[in-house]
C-alpha cells in the first residue's frame, strides 16, 4: 500500500542528545541542544502536527495553551529518565496527541496533558493543574459550573490512583482551542469508583441514566469498571459529560452489548472495526478495550453517543502493522486516510517496524454529536517501545 510505504522509509534512528556517549560532532535530528525541555519538544511536535493536517493558523494559540497546561515541571531538561511516571503514555511522556476525523469536516487535533509541578507528585501535580485552571478561567472565561458541582468528589486533598486531573485540549479550524478535563474515579480508591461516578452523574442531573450504563457497560462484575469521568469547560447548553468504562478480557460481543445503551449505534460497524484493530474476535487480555458514554444537554435516561477506544498497540507486532490496521479501519468507515497519514508522518522519527506504540489507540465514535474515527499518537519524547518481534529476540 503506497500510503504505508510513504511513511515506512529509512528514517535514521533517533539520537538521544542527553546520553553520556553522545558526541557534539554527531548530528542530532531530534533535539537542537542537550538542554532542550520537554515543554519545547512537545510544542515543536504540536506545531509540526498542526501544519501537517492543515491547522497551521491555529498553531500560535494552541502551542501557547499546551505550554501552559504542561506546567512548570515540563520546563526541566528532557533527560533519559522521566521526571514523573505519567500514565498518559507508555514512556511516561505527559502528553499524547490525536487526530479526530468526521465526515465532511476538517480534521481536529486533540491532546491529553498532565500538568507537572516543579517537584512532581500526586498532590503537587493536582495543585499545578488547578493553578493553570484558575488562570485559564480568568483569561478565557471558562465555564466551571459542572466541575464545581463534582469538585469535592473527584479532587480530594490526598488523591489516589494513577492521576487526579488531566486536560484535553481540542484544536479545530477557525475557533479558539476548547478545553475538557478528565477526572479519576479511582481517586478515592478503586473500591469507591462506582459510587463516586454515580454521585457525580446525580449531581449533574443524570441519575436516571445510571441503570442504562450499569445494565450495558457494567454487565460483568469484576471485569467492567469505571476508568474516567470527563467534562467540557464550556457553556452548559453545549457541554458534554462523559463516563468511561474499561472492559478487561472482553470479546467483541461484550463491547457490542455495552454500546447498546446508546440509540442509533451500528453494531455491525462496531464489530468490524474492533476485529480490524485487534485481529480477531477476542477475548482481549492485554490492555482493555474501553467504552465511553457521551451525555449532551437534554439527555436524561440514556447517553446520546458511544465511543470504543481500542489500544491497538497491544494487539500488533509493531507500528507498521498498526498503521495497516488503521488504514483498513479508515477504508471500512469511508474516511480519506490522508490526514492520518500526514499526521503520522509529522511525528514519526524512526522506521515503523522498529517499535510499537507510536500509534497507541484508535477510537470509533457512534451516535451524537459527531460520528467518526480518532487515532492517538504518542510523543515518544523519552523512549520507544521495541517491536514485539525484536523483544522476543532479546
Amino acid at each position: 500500500m503506497w500510503l504505508v510505504e510513504r511513511i515506512h522509509v529509512a528514517i535514521p534512528p533517533r539520537q538521544d542528545c542527553n546520553r553520556p556517549d553522545y558526541r557534539p560532532d554527531q548530528e542530532c535530528p531530534i533535539l537542537s541542544a542537550p538542554a532542550v525541555s520537554l515543554h519545547d519538544f512537545a510544542i515543536g511536535q504540536l506545531r509540526d502536527l498542526l501544519r501537517a493536517v492543515g491547522l497551521a493558523d491555529s498553531a500560535q494559540s494552541a502551542t501557547k495553551l499546551l505550554g501552559e497546561t504542561l506546567g512548570p515541571g515540563c520546563r526541566l531538561p528532557l533527560s533519559a529518565v522521566p521526571h514523573w511516571t505519567s500514565n498518559v503514555a507508555d514512556d511516561h511522556t505527559p502528553v499524547e496527541f490525536s487526530v479526530a476525523l468526521a465526515q465532511n469536516e476538517r480534521p481536529v487535533v486533540r491532546m491529553i496533558v498532565e500538568s507537572l509541578a516543579e517537584q512532581p507528585g500526586p498532590r503537587a501535580n493536582l495543585g499545578a493543574a488547578l493553578g493553570v485552571l484558575d488562570r485559564l478561567a480568568r483569561r478565557r472565561g471558562l465555564n466551571l459550573g459542572q466541575l464545581d458541582r463534582v469538585r469535592d468528589l473527584f479532587l480530594p486533598d490526598d488523591p489516589q490512583g494513577a492521576f487526579a486531573f488531566w486536560y484535553s485540549l481540542i484544536v479545530g479550524p477557525e475557533t479558539p482551542p476548547a478545553i475538557k478535563v478528565y477526572l479519576n474515579p479511582d481517586v478515592r480508591g478503586r473500591e469507591s469508583a462506582t459510587a463516586l461516578v454515580g454521585e457525580g452523574l446525580s449531581r449533574l442531573g443524570l441519575s436516571a441514566a445510571i441503570p442504562a450504563i450499569s445494565e450495558h457497560g457494567l454487565r460483568r462484575e469484576g471485569l467492567d469498571r469505571f476508568s474516567f469521568f470527563a467534562l467540557d469547560l464550556t457553556d452548559e447548553n453545549q457541554a458534554r459529560v462523559k463516563t468511561y468504562v474499561s472492559h478487561d478480557d472482553a470479546a467483541i460481543a461484550d463491547v457490542v452489548a455495552a454500546a447498546a445503551a446508546v440509540p442509533d449505534v451500528d453494531p455491525v460497524l462496531l464489530a468490524d472495526v474492533c476485529e480490524l484493530a485487534c485481529g480477531g474476535a477476542g477475548p482481549f487480555s492485554r490492555r482493555p478495550l474501553m467504552s465511553s458514554y457521551t451525555f449532551l444537554s437534554g439527555d436524561t435516561e440514556r447517553p446520546s453517543g458511544y465511543s470504543l477506544y481500542i489500544p491497538v498497540r497491544d494487539y500488533v507486532q509493531d507500528d507498521l502493522e498498526a498503521c495497516e490496521r488503521v488504514l483498513a479501519i479508515m477504508a471500512r468507515c469511508g474516511f480519506d486516510p490522508a490526514p492520518f497519514v500526514m499526521a503520522l508522518a509529522s511525528l514519526v522519527q524512526r522506521p515503523l517496524g522498529d517499535g510499537v506504540g507510536l500509534i497507541a489507540h484508535v477510537s470509533l465514535r457512534l451516535g451524537r454529536p459527531k460520528p467518526g474515527v480518532s487515532v492517538y499518537l504518542s510523543s515518544e519524547a523519552y523512549d520507544v517501545t521495541p517491536s514485539r518481534a525484536k523483544a522476543l529476540l532479546v
